[in-house]
């Protein structure tokens, strides 16, 4: 099997703060990264120790999310300096991969 050596992203964010729109449109139109998911979280904390959760008598629009993609390790150095000022300090993981190509 042939593979490419890749980098992976995770940034942790929560949907109160309205990035979501904006980034997956950078990621796809400006970017076309070869991939993005996001995973929308029941419950999470972060630095602050704020707990952002959701019950069945409290619909928040404030949940945890998390946003993956996946490029070339050059694209995504790119990438990531560009988008440096949008999440705050560590909210934003990567590592190297590698996929089947």
């Amino acid at each position: 099997m042939k593979t490419m050596n890749v980098t992976v992203v995770r940034i942790y964010c929560t949907e109160g703060k309205g990035r979501l729109k904006d980034l997956l449109s950078r990621l796809h139109d400006d970017y076309q990264v070869r991939g993005v998911t996001v995973f929308r979280g029941i419950a999470g904390f972060g630095v602050s120790g704020q707990l952002h959760s959701s019950s069945l008598l409290d619909l928040s629009l404030d949940l945890p999310q998390v946003i993956e993609f996946f490029d070339t390790p050059e694209k995504i150095t790119e990438i990531l300096s560009e988008l440096a000022d949008m999440f705050e300090p560590g909210h934003v993981l990567s590592w190297n991969a590698k996929v089947n190509d």
